[in-house]
């Protein structure tokens, strides 16, 4: 299920005016991952102000414009819920975050092509959850542990599901994508109502 998560997250970007480079197409269970298997995608945005920068640590929409470009890395973990245990229990959550991973970063864009410019060197470094913790300490725990580690914001699955749903539009084709037409159809058989979020009402 790896795969379509990130293609949620991916889409998502993509309506946001970035460009997504998805690194792999497969997913690795049977062995351990090689430097260049512990990034999702990179992002980049070519309209971001520089500088203007994302307000909070936890992530929206409003805030991603700002964002130049950006490693994402997805943890759909849907079924369970995202604790600070979880980011100590060892869960290779911070893998990507290695000197050898972050070192060949830069090897996957050509700046020069991209006109990405020296001044901005450094890749945001975001991670896709399912969401933070809802009460305190363990919210600001968690956040502090993800701060301590090098993560640079937080975007739920939450926010990308529902920054999704109201961007599509009934009345545009959107036969690119099987998840936006999905979305697209629901939203005409009323399945999906806005701007609760009703599903199958």
């Amino acid at each position: 299920m790896s795969g379509f998560d990130e293609n949620i997250v991916r889409e998502y970007f993509e309506l946001n005016g970035f460009f997504v480079r998805q690194l792999r197409k497969y997913q690795v269970q049977s062995r351990k991952k090689r430097f260049d298997e512990e990034i999702d995608m990179l992002i980049y945005n070519p309209k971001a102000d520089k500088k203007i920068k994302p307000s909070g640590f936890q992530l929206f929409s409003n805030d991603i414009v700002h964002i130049h470009r950006a490693i994402v890395v997805v943890k759909a973990w849907h079924s369970s819920r995202f604790t600070p245990a979880i980011l100590r229990s060892g869960t290779k959550v911070f893998d990507f975050l290695k000197k050898d991973v972050l070192s060949k970063v830069n090897d996957y864009f050509d700046l020069n092509d991209m006109d990405l410019g020296n001044s901005d060197a450094v890749f945001k470094k975001i991670l896709i959850i399912p969401s933070l913790p809802s009460g305190e300490p363990h919210r600001s725990e968690s956040i502090t542990l993800l701060k301590e580690q090098g993560i640079d914001g937080i975007i739920s699955f939450a926010t990308i599901l529902e920054s999704l749903i109201k961007s599509i539009e009934i009345n545009h084709s959107y036969q690119k994508s099987d998840l936006l037409q999905l979305i697209r159809i629901l939203k005409i058989y009323d399945m999906i109502k806005e701007p609760q979020m009703t599903f199958f009402d």
